[in-house]
């Protein structure tokens, strides 16, 4: 529909539809970019991980894509692979580790074994034997906010069995690792 409108004596005519049509393309295009923006900001952390620790889920070398939203919604559960800055020091690198104790928990380590309250753990994924028990030689007793994590590769592993590592608190977890970028072979989710 066009219309015209007179502005002295000239007259200028001005197609509503065109801009109608413009302004919703702008909405749309702000939008998305929003959209993109916390997409990438809650889902596409990038932690590149750094060892051998997490072998074979997640290789030296590869880069973890971290869902930062998840434990807004929901707790920590064992097994989780998650993200973590050591004792809060914001300066120090991410570590990734996988959830094997949760708050209140008793965790022990003995004869290479890993028992939860007493009940021996029985893990559904790939690891290597415990040679060293660490702290967890004793039976350690999780504060209502700290979880145990130990790497799938144990004999090559710093996590909570070291005391410079310790138990992580839930302030400390960033997110979850869901996705791994790698070249290596090791693309997909975890």
């Amino acid at each position: 529909m066009k219309k015209r409108i007179q502005f002295g004596k000239e007259k200028k005519q001005i197609d509503y539809d065109l801009i109608r049509t413009v302004g919703i393309w702008a909405f749309k295009i702000i939008l998305v970019c929003l959209l993109a923006l916390v997409i990438v900001f809650y889902f596409g952390r990038q932690v590149k991980n750094s060892g051998d620790s997490m072998r074979p889920a997640v290789l030296d070398g590869d880069i973890v894509l971290v869902n930062r939203m998840i434990y807004d919604a929901s707790k920590p559960k064992r097994s989780d692979i998650i993200v973590f800055k050591p004792n809060g020091n914001e300066n120090a690198r991410s570590y990734i580790k996988r959830i094997i104790g949760l708050p209140g928990e008793t965790v022990q380590i003995k004869d290479g074994e890993i028992y939860i309250d007493g009940e021996k753990l029985e893990e559904k994924y790939e690891t290597t034997a415990i040679e060293d028990a660490g702290t967890a030689s004793e039976e350690i007793t999780l504060d209502g906010d700290e979880y145990f994590v130990l790497g799938d590769n144990r004999r090559n592993s710093e996590d909570s069995r070291m005391a410079d590592i310790g138990h992580v608190k839930r302030s400390e977890i960033e997110g979850k690792a869901w996705f791994v970028l790698s070249t290596k072979g090791n693309f997909g989710f975890i």
